[in-house]
């Protein structure tokens, strides 16, 4: 199986930029693709992306950027169809429990280690069965991202970072402000204050920190704060943005 660069970028502690694909149609992802970003996610959580939507992407984006599918919710059944297909960077939403976390570790491993259901002769992850040798090498080279978003999955951050299997941990800014009591209020100083102090606790266990922002200097301080896989926009505010300054202009 081929190394996952992305995962081995996040080891070593070097920050990757990524943006958020919320266009759902492949063309546009092979569009921005060729943009210069670390990872792409293509996001099935909040974009209308299916099964065959989310391949056309991978396929779209191919190796000049790296990946990152959202699943609409973790579970095991759409975990082993995303790995199928040829995901190999996965994160998973609402993750407010260790026992969460420790079934989406055990979904992305092939048995005995793991539940992944076993069908690699018919995927595409394995060139469909032309990859000899595939599922040695497969529990390694998927990279297990997981989403903390909410004052319970905060609780459990301490036994989650423990999680063999577990490579990151990105913090949901929207869903963390609305469930502490500040619904779009992303800067509120109880919210940042909580999720630095996730970023702190996340890097201190050696494993990676991620987050998505759109405003610039936060992004910056959260790479400051030692948070390795940041995502600074998203491709629907890019165009958004760019429309609105062109039309502004005329």
């Amino acid at each position: 199986m081929a190394e996952n660069t992305f995962k081995t970028a996040l080891m070593a502690g070097r920050p990757q930029i990524g943006l958020w694909l919320g266009l759902a149609d492949p063309y546009a992802a092979g569009l921005v693709a060729g943009a210069g970003f670390d990872w792409l996610v293509i996001d099935g959580e909040h974009a209308p992306n299916d099964l065959r939507s989310t391949l056309g992407a991978l396929t779209a984006i191919g190796t000049r950027a790296h990946a990152v599918v959202r699943p609409p919710i973790g579970e095991v059944w759409m975990v082993k169809q995303l790995l199928d297909i040829g995901a190999t960077t996965l994160l998973i939403p609402m993750i407010d429990s260790a026992e969460a976390a420790r079934t989406m570790v055990a979904a992305v491993r092939y048995p005995p280690n793991g539940r992944r259901g076993v069908g690699a002769s018919l995927a595409r992850a394995s060139d469909f069965g032309r990859v000899k040798g595939y599922m040695a090498g497969a529990d390694e080279g998927v990279c297990l991202l997981l989403q903390v978003e909410s004052r319970a999955g905060l609780a459990a951050l301490p036994e989650i970072l423990t999680i063999e299997g577990v490579d990151g941990v990105f913090i949901g800014p929207a869903d963390l402000a609305a469930d502490m009591g500040y619904p779009g209020q992303l800067t509120a100083p109880p919210v940042q204050e909580a999720i630095a102090g996730a970023i702190r606790a996340i890097t201190a266990s050696g494993k990676a920190a991620g987050i998505l922002t759109g405003d610039r200097a936060l992004a910056k301080d959260y790479l400051a704060m030692g948070a390795t896989f940041v995502a600074v926009g998203s491709d629907i505010g890019v165009l958004t943005a760019g429309l609105a300054d062109l039309r502004a202009a005329f």
